[in-house]
């Protein structure tokens, strides 16, 4: 039996460039509290182009290609 990897970040749909390009913005100023934070990560995925998205998503979908080759398991990670 077969178990889906809980946190395989070869799997992530957001990508780590999105994230990273979020908390670059988002931490340029100081937070002082959760409502602070949520609005500037609505505010920073506002202004993200949708160019930067549509890559991630070409990303995932060569990495869960993959993860089908592989069969589930282990691959090298070659993008």
């Amino acid at each position: 039996m077969l178990l889906w990897p809980p946190n395989s970040r070869d799997l992530n749909p957001v990508d780590y460039k999105i994230w990273g390009l979020m908390q670059e913005h988002v931490y340029k100023s100081l937070i002082n509290d959760v409502h602070e934070l949520k609005q500037q990560l609505v505010e920073t995925r506002t202004g993200m182009q949708q160019r930067v998205i549509h890559e991630a998503v070409e990303e995932w979908q060569k990495r869960l290609q993959l993860c089908v080759s592989a069969e589930g398991g282990q691959s090298e990670h070659t993008l």
